[in-house]
Formats: C-alpha cells, sequence, structure tokens
C-alpha cells in the first residue's frame, strides 16, 4: 500500500481528494492537512510514502513545507498538486525537493497516476508545466553579463530595501551599491530603481534572480 498525506486548504478539495485515493486499492489516506504547518507536523506521526502538496496555504505555504519536509525526511515523495503553473513556482517548488509537479484540472486518473509514479521514484510532471520549463531554458537570459554581485544587489532592490539596507545587508558602501545599480540600470536598459522593479515584473525575474 502506497499512503499518502493530502495538504490543501480548501476543504472541498481536501475532501475530494481524499476520497480519490481512498477508492483505490493500492492507495491509503493515513491523514489530510489544511495548511503547510500542519502537513509537516502530520508527516511526522503519518509517516507517508508520497505527500500530495498543494502552494498556497496558510500559516505555512506548500513550497516551505515541501523544503521542510524535504529536509527531515527526504525519502518522502512530495507531489505538487496546484493551479499555477507559471516558472518561478515550479521551479521553487522544484529546488524546495517536490519530485513532480501537477495542475488542479488533471483528471483523477492522472493525479493517481501521479501519485504511484511519485512513489516508485519517478517524476511525475504536467505537459504544461514541463513546457515552461524547457521554454525557460531555451529563452535568453535578460540578465546576460550582469555580475553575480550586481544580481544580489538587483534582487535586493527588488525587495524594496533601500541602498543603506543593500549596503548593510552585503558589507560593502553605499557608493558601491549606487555604482552596481548603475551598471545593473545600463545593463537592463533603464535609468532608475521604478523602472528596474518594472522592468522585472515585465521579465517575470521578481524575487526570482
Amino acid at each position: 500500500m502506497i499512503r499518502v498525506l493530502v495538504a490543501d486548504d480548501h476543504g472541498v478539495v481536501r475532501d475530494g481528494l481524499g476520497r480519490v485515493v481512498a477508492a483505490q486499492p493500492d492507495l491509503e489516506l493515513v491523514a489530510a492537512a489544511a495548511n503547510g504547518a500542519e502537513a509537516v507536523e502530520l508527516r511526522r506521526s503519518a509517516q507517508p510514502d508520497v505527500v500530495l502538496m498543494d502552494l498556497e496555504m496558510p500559516v505555512l505555504d506548500g513550497i516551505e513545507a515541501t523544503r521542510a519536509i524535504h529536509a527531515e525526511s527526504p525519502e518522502t515523495a512530495v507531489l505538487v498538486l496546484t493551479s499555477f503553473s507559471d516558472h518561478k513556482r515550479i521551479t521553487s517548488a522544484l529546488d524546495a525537493g517536490a519530485v513532480g509537479y501537477l495542475l488542479k484540472d488533471a483528471s483523477a486518473e492522472d493525479v493517481v497516476n501521479g501519485i504511484r509514479a511519485a512513489a516508485a521514484g519517478g517524476s511525475p510532471l504536467d505537459p504544461r508545466a514541463a513546457r515552461v520549463l524547457l521554454q525557460a531554458r531555451s529563452a535568453p537570459d535578460p540578465l546576460a553579463g550582469v555580475s553575480p554581485r550586481e544580481r544580489e544587489v538587483l534582487a535586493l532592490l527588488l525587495d524594496g530595501k533601500p541602498n543603506k539596507l543593500i549596503a548593510r545587508q552585503l558589507g560593502i558602501s553605499e557608493k558601491t551599491v549606487k555604482a552596481h545599480l548603475t551598471s545593473v540600470f545600463r545593463a537592463i536598459g533603464v535609468t532608475d530603481r521604478v523602472q528596474a522593479i518594472l522592468w522585472a515584473e515585465r521579465q517575470g525575474l521578481r524575487g526570482d534572480l
């Protein structure tokens, strides 16, 4: 039997997934969590083989819950089931330790097969999520020519930090921060912080450098 924990903050979805799992002869629903923190806690007591993980949840989101579960129990397969198919969420979930990524409009059969594949050591990936990853790999890097340090400065700017805090966090002078930002602005074709933020959002890069 494959032991399954379902984590989703919507009760109707959580109950529906639970019924789908329980109806399979080779799957056993061992726990259901309403948020990421519950998922982490229930994983410890229920010892599932697979955690079916939503991403947008209160208390602790699915990505952080996945990271915590993977750190505590790398042998537990976390399979994301979400409505979001953007590059940032897909890569963040996989980087956190998820073994696969499915979308909520998948059929019950696809979800069940995904659970079985995850339990067997596979990496079930929705075709649309796979396409997003492939397109991102083939797309040119919009920050080509920007140094790693300049990327750090830009990432902190996009987090809303002023130059003084950026300098303090990176252990450099404000003058150096300004020099890095001038170089970044020139590389991406903008002239100030606001334009840089808008540019990053258009590129889908905010918080994802």
